[in-house]
């Protein structure tokens, strides 16, 4: 992200920055890949350091099937049954070492603890509902169609505005960031670009609360979630600035390339992460050539696997496409589109499908959780119907 600044900060780094009383308020460096990478600079109220007690972990590392078929799945997100809070909701469906990719439908927020990931950056799709993440940068508003771009190390609580939520979680083992493609050397969107900084939507109302008290912060690291107890609330920071922090980009802000013939998945690319990318297909014109097709042409996903998500609309290239419902295509086989959709989608003119895709470049393996969701037929569904 580019540079941004909130709240009261001193007139240079690393210097003396005072209370009115006198006291010194406490700097924190936050930053990424050590020294070397983007930053931002906090300024608490009391010593982030404090903890009063850590308790006994436990596991939240994703329980793979030891299935390595190549086969295309299909995965009815929407039968994971709602309830808990924000973290317990979590149910992870595919992963790899690079990410893992889950789905929740929280009935409540996460207002009672804070809650740290320390070992990944974090991208959350808001598919239904509305709240406001609250971050020690700020606060940021969320409603359908946002994704919530979530920095490793970020403490946080999410506030629902009631009790029907869907969200698509994805876990990143690196940063999570714009397409390099899109930016120049200084780090800003060029003309080409889908989306422009205009887009973002960044923290605002700071909140600075200095208290004391138990505050009980879950901390994730290396797959284990850790319960620690700080003496000092975490939100205590009086300003920032810095290049490292949470912010909001929605959907419906994605503005479609289009062309005279059907273009590649990559003109649909919205984020980045570490071997693998998230794209956004959205409402947008068919191809113009006059023998133009505008269905996807057959592709074969040999280094990558292609998982679909599916948002709103109707997806011109499947058939039985429901809200909530994954497609996984695999590394190593063709798939494209179903039976009659190609000479279906011939003189169409623009199509209203909203979905998220993840490529990943390592493949991915299936949870228990996944395999309890999974339409077993899935496969055969390029067959002719009977």
């Amino acid at each position: 992200m580019h540079y941004y600044s909130l709240g009261q900060i001193p007139a240079k780094r690393h210097i003396q920055y005072r209370k009115p009383d006198g006291q010194l308020y406490h700097e924190e460096l936050f930053s990424t890949e050590g020294f070397s990478n983007n930053y931002s600079i906090l300024y608490h109220c009391n010593p982030p350091t404090q903890i009063i007690q850590v308790g006994e972990p436990w596991s939240v590392q994703p329980k793979g099937i030891h299935d390595k078929q190549l086969k295309h799945r299909c995965l009815n997100g929407w039968n994971v049954k709602p309830g808990g809070d924000y973290l317990e909701s979590r149910t992870p469906l595919l992963f790899n070492t690079d990410c893992i990719i889950s789905v929740a439908a929280p009935t409540r927020g996460l207002t009672d603890k804070f809650y740290k990931n320390a070992d990944s950056d974090e991208l959350i799709f808001i598919h239904k509902g509305t709240g406001a993440l609250r971050t020690m940068y700020g606060t940021l508003r969320f409603e359908y169609g946002d994704y919530i771009i979530v920095p490793r190390g970020t403490i946080y609580q999410v506030d629902f505005d009631g009790e029907d939520n869907r969200l698509l979680i994805v876990e990143s083992n690196g940063p999570i960031n714009t397409p390099r493609g899109y930016r120049n050397h200084f780090g800003q969107l060029m003309e080409h670009s889908p989306f422009c900084e205009r887009d973002i939507k960044k923290p605002s109302e700071l909140e600075t609360i200095d208290e004391k008290g138990d505050f009980k912060l879950w901390i994730k690291k290396q797959g284990l979630m850790y319960p620690y107890h700080y003496l000092n609330h975490p939100f205590d920071v009086i300003g920032w600035d810095g290049y490292v922090y949470p912010y909001i980009f929605s959907i419906h802000n994605f503005e479609p390339i289009t062309g005279r013939v059907h273009l590649p998945p990559p003109i649909h690319q919205t984020f980045e992460g570490a071997n693998f990318v998230i794209c956004s297909f959205v409402p947008r014109l068919y191809d113009y050539h006059p023998l133009a097709i505008p269905a996807p042409y057959n592709h074969s996903n040999i280094d990558s696997d292609e998982v679909l998500y599916y948002v709103d609309g109707e997806f011109m290239s499947r058939k039985h496409v429901e809200a909530g419902m994954f497609t996984l295509h695999p590394g190593g086989i063709a798939h494209g589109p179903h039976l009659g959709n190609v000479e279906k989608s011939i003189g169409q003119k623009e199509t209203k499908e909203l979905a998220v895709m993840i490529d990943t470049f390592k493949p991915l393996l299936m949870t228990e959780q996944a395999a309890q969701i999974e339409q077993p037929d899935y496969y055969k569904s390029w067959l002719p119907e009977s």
